[in-house]
């Protein structure tokens, strides 16, 4: 007999896609405008596509494939990770172009348009990791669209309040989607999470698709942390792209070095390392414009994977027991505490250069505004989200048959019930 999986996803999902679908497209009939100014530089195009290549690449390869070490999750993983990034990447290239619709009647579109959109829709991806495996399409897409927005609404007060630079705050993405997701998964607890899901597990082939997507992370994170420097000074782009990949490295070295002394058989965890490398990338990318020597980068780096490490070893399992957040792609160890160490790193290095005590006072309580407004508007919008997909007519996938492709996708060798 055929296992009772979840319902079609016919009277939700399909009717909800259409919706949204529909709906952007009449808006971009009426409001986008496609930049095709012929003042550009000649060699705008050549610059710009290269690194919106990379992006793509990292957000939809990458991302698609890093969370496909559960076994019998991995089309889930990397289908609804197309699906969640195409859609958010849509609603972002909206609502920031709100701002130009008001003052030129358009939104105008463009690559550059169209990355910091796929910046945004990073944010979102790192969201969903802690509900992967527990939640259905259509939570997906819901919590999608309401992260962008709350993104994108953090952003525009950093802008309004406090006046902080586009890249300074969209790198605070990490950060963002990383609690904005732990606060989801702590509001959706399931009980008897805490004893684990019967199919929440990891073997060799799963674990290799992973490490893949791991690996494009890792080579095009120098292209993701350097895209938004300002292209009218060269020498900070490269330094952006040098101290990115240094701060990877060290980090996937010092992971490998720290996977071995945390095991009781002193052997590598794939899955540990996977995550620990990319911390490096993370810390980073939130001081880049402030990081100028390769010391900084490095110490950045090894610092971040020393944190990582500890807490996907330690703080992982005390989240599901002490708090009940079940942390499914360790979110928390991979970009919430490098963010903040990221975070850290940027107040340390730009303090040492203010010798005036009252300017260094102010800075220090704009730095922590900022931090404070990210961490606000995710947490908010965190709970608002949570409330939301706590109505059963989202229809929830059950205990027994979460992390399990069988609920979403057809597989012709099985038997299909009547």
């Amino acid at each position: 007999m055929a296992p009772k999986y979840a319902p079609s996803l016919r009277s939700r999902l399909a009717p909800l896609l259409l919706f949204l679908q529909t709906g952007f497209i009449i808006i971009s009939a009426f409001f986008f405008e496609i930049e095709n100014n012929i003042n550009l530089k000649k060699d705008y195009f050549i610059n710009v596509y290269p690194a919106f290549q990379d992006v793509n690449v990292m957000v939809i390869l990458g991302f698609g494939f890093f969370s496909t070490f559960l076994v019998r999750y991995g089309l889930s993983s990397s289908g609804f990770n197309l699906l969640v990034a195409a859609m958010a990447t849509q609603w972002a290239i909206i609502l920031n172009g709100i701002e130009s619709c008001y003052t030129r009647g358009k939104i105008k579109v463009d690559l550059k348009s169209i990355l910091v959109a796929e910046m945004c829709a990073a944010s979102a991806l790192i969201a969903i990791g802690p509900m992967q495996g527990k939640s259905s399409p259509v939570q997906l897409i819901l919590v999608a669209l309401m992260e962008v927005s709350g993104f994108i609404l953090s952003e525009w007060l950093l802008r309004v309040l406090l006046e902080v630079r586009p890249l300074s705050s969209i790198m605070l993405l990490h950060i963002f989607g990383a609690f904005f997701g732990l606060t989801l998964t702590w509001i959706l607890y399931r009980k008897g999470s805490n004893q684990g899901f019967e199919k929440e597990k990891v073997d060799k082939k799963s674990g290799l698709f992973s490490m893949l997507g791991t690996v494009f992370i890792w080579m095009f994170w120098p292209t993701f942390n350097s895209v938004l420097v300002d292209e009218r000074y060269p020498g900070r782009k490269l330094e952006a792209v040098c101290s990115t990949y240094l701060a990877l490295a060290v980090s996937a070295v010092t992971a490998a070095a720290l996977s071995v002394f945390s095991s009781p058989r002193g052997k590598l965890n794939l899955i540990q390392i996977q995550s620990c490398i990319l911390a490096g990338g993370v810390a980073v990318g939130v001081p880049i414009s402030v990081v100028h020597h390769p010391w900084e980068a490095m110490a950045i780096g090894f610092t971040a994977a020393i944190i990582s490490t500890i807490g996907f070893k330690y703080l992982k399992i005390h989240m599901l027991l002490a708090f009940e957040c079940h942390d499914t792609c360790a979110v928390l160890s991979t970009h919430g505490l490098p963010g903040l160490l990221g975070w850290l790193a940027h107040f340390l290095l730009q303090m040492k250069d203010y010798s005036d005590h009252t300017l260094a006072v102010r800075f220090a309580m704009f730095h922590i505004c900022t931090l404070c407004i990210i961490i606000s508007v995710s947490l908010s919008m965190g709970i608002l989200t949570g409330l939301l997909l706590k109505w059963n007519f989202w229809r929830p996938p059950q205990n027994n048959k979460c992390f399990d492709d069988q609920a979403y996708w057809v597989f012709p060798n099985l038997a299909v019930r009547k």
